[in-house]
């Protein structure tokens, strides 16, 4: 079955949004890329709709509106107790486009029964259509996100006219183990470029030599998931939707 063919494709947006660079995560400050990563994108799309079955992969973001930033001051809790102050960039008034389709995670045979491809889809769309099945979030639970189903490309975006543009080497997305069907947990990198207002982001599955692979530690893959124990069988849940 050819996945790409069957899409979801939605409008991503509000008031201001931290995508951050690992590398700032340990300190007092926090700075954020100057457009999403795919781990990210790949956070919100597990909002809208996500089993253990399947796995999202993003295709490819639009951004929408001109890049800003803004820095505040903080006061985020101490891991020695009480608060310090820290300086955190923050990008305003964001809104992107967002193509996305699942494959089926072929390391969960436990859920082998689970995948019924009609059935994901017509549920993943419908709970686009609400708005996501949790609470959307762009980049850290500080920043709060919405969505709506869009048809990719339609609109005018504020970097149409502008044919590229390079944003450096910047964090991809974490392979764990549950996905990778490998014992360790390892952060991927590329050279992000932008093109007339669209990113295509590599496919973690690339053998082109795109991302740069980075070993973090030993990792065991945890697979607490069993289908009708505690997880819903897909042909259950689209019926209590009336799919």
């Amino acid at each position: 079955m050819d996945y790409k063919n069957h899409k979801i494709s939605f409008r991503v947006w509000g008031r201001q949004a931290l995508f951050t660079d690992p590398v700032t995560k340990i300190g007092g400050e926090k700075f954020s890329y100057q457009v999403p990563t795919y781990e990210a994108i790949k956070g919100i799309v597990k909002s809208i709709y996500w089993k253990p079955t399947l796995i999202w992969h993003i295709d490819r973001i639009r951004v929408m509106k001109p890049i800003h930033t803004q820095s505040k001051s903080t006061k985020p809790l101490d891991w020695n107790g009480g608060n310090t102050l820290a300086i955190y960039t923050f990008l305003q008034d964001v809104e992107y486009q967002v193509e996305a389709h699942f494959e089926w995670n072929e390391h969960w045979e436990e859920l082998a029964g689970d995948r019924n491809f009609g059935k994901h889809i017509a549920i993943a769309r419908r709970m686009l259509e609400r708005g996501g099945r949790q609470d959307i979030f762009l980049g850290t639970r500080d920043c709060q996100g919405y969505v709506e189903p869009c048809e990719f490309g339609k609109g005018k975006g504020f970097y149409d006219e502008i044919d590229n543009l390079d944003f450096g080497l910047m964090f991809h997305s974490f392979g764990y183990p549950e996905e990778t069907g490998k014992p360790e947990l390892v952060s991927r990198f590329w050279m992000t470029n932008m093109q007339n207002g669209v990113i295509e982001f590599p496919s973690v599955n690339e053998s082109a030599g795109c991302l740069k692979t980075r070993f973090i530690r030993k990792m065991q893959p945890e697979k607490p998931f069993k289908r009708g124990e505690n997880v819903k069988s897909v042909e259950d849940e689209a019926k209590e939707l009336g799919l």
